[in-house]
Formats: C-alpha cells, sequence, structure tokens
C-alpha cells in the first residue's frame, strides 16, 4: 500500500497542488489535521479532497474542531476517523485528533486500553496510528532544546508497537522521521510525503 501522508496545510494552496500532482500515485491519503486556519473554508477543502478521487483518512487538529469535521463524511471518498478504527485489507488505522499542547490525555489513555484489546483480539497485518500531537520524547517533538511532544501517546506507541506513526502539530519537524523500536514515525508536512506499508 503507497499512502500519501499530510499535515499541518492551514489552507495553503500551494500545499494543495503539491498534494494534487501527488495523488495520482496513492493509494491512499493520511491527513494529521490543520489542513484549515481556524476552520476557514473547510467545505471548499472536503470539496477539493473529494474531486481527488482517492480514499482519504482524516483526523483534525488544533485548528478544527471535531464537531464540525464530521461534515467530511458527507463525501464518499472521505473518513473522519477520530477516536475510531477503520480497517483496509487486515491494515488497522487509529485516529486521535486535536490537541497537541498537553502532555498527557487521560481520554487518549482510556481510548488506548481499548485499542490494545482490539488490537489483540484483529491481529491486524499492519498497525498505523495517526495523532495530531507526536509523541514524547522523539526527534519530532523537540523545539529549542525542549521535548513538547505527548507522554500518552508515547506510552502507546510503546506498548502497542504500531509499524506506523503519522503526527504533525509542530511545524519545526516537518518531514523529520524518527524510530522507536520498529515503529517508524513521521511528520510528513504540509507538502506530503509518501510512506510504502
Amino acid at each position: 500500500m503507497k499512502i500519501l501522508a499530510i499535515t499541518d496545510m492551514h489552507g495553503s494552496s500551494k500545499a494543495f497542488k503539491e498534494l494534487k500532482n501527488k495523488s495520482p500515485k496513492a493509494d491512499l491519503i493520511i491527513n494529521a489535521g490543520d489542513f484549515s486556519i481556524f476552520e476557514q473554508k473547510m467545505d471548499e477543502f472536503f470539496e477539493k479532497m473529494s474531486k481527488l478521487k482517492k480514499p482519504l483518512l482524516l483526523i483534525h487538529g488544533n485548528h478544527e474542531m471535531e464537531e464540525d469535521c464530521v461534515q467530511a463524511e458527507l463525501f464518499e471518498s472521505i473518513e473522519f476517523i477520530h477516536k475510531k478504527e477503520h480497517i483496509i485489507d487486515n491494515y488497522l488505522f487509529l485516529g486521535w485528533g486535536g490537541g497537541g499542547f498537553s502532555r498527557i490525555e487521560k481520554e487518549f489513555e482510556k481510548q488506548a486500553e481499548k485499542w490494545l484489546k482490539k488490537i489483540k483480539k484483529i491481529k491486524p497485518e499492519k498497525l498505523i496510528l495517526i495523532t495530531h500531537a507526536p509523541p514524547y520524547n522523539t526527534k519530532l517533538d523537540l523545539v529549542y532544546g525542549e521535548h513538547a511532544g505527548n507522554k500518552s501517546i508515547k506510552k502507546f506507541v510503546i506498548k502497542a508497537k504500531p509499524d506506523l506513526v503519522i503526527c504533525g502539530h509542530l511545524h519545526e519537524n516537518s518531514g523529520v522521521e524518527h524510530k522507536i523500536g520498529k515503529t517508524l514515525i513521521i511528520n510528513p508536512g504540509p507538502y506530503g510525503k509518501f510512506i510504502e506499508l
């Protein structure tokens, strides 16, 4: 599966043009949030994404509200997966949007427990976690020499050992990759990055 991952587009027409040019080579597009600037032109974004005629898994960032992103599902090719799981050919995708500023998220930790049980039951061929916030203490959460990521997400990554984590939020780390064991963690940035799974 060839994934085109993207994050933090913030309504950029240049970023969308890049995405449009790359999309024909993708089997699946994943957007890790902050596709708008405080929800401006969201309807337009969803419409443009649906015209690419590629399946899109979407979570919101800190620039979008969860309840306003549900409208994305009016478009057949878009799946809003915050707090949900989505299966494609025994590849399990888990989505957790919003936030980006908390070190610890109790709500995520409760969801993580449910997901760990589900992973054990399903035994997916590949496990992919999509979050807006980066996991704590990685190359992706380093800002001015300090780690600003999420410890709850990091704990889940260590326990669940996903094959891939796609995240964003910290623009300084656009394009940066990190590995925890076999898990590849990537901030694909606003111009997108191909990932083969």
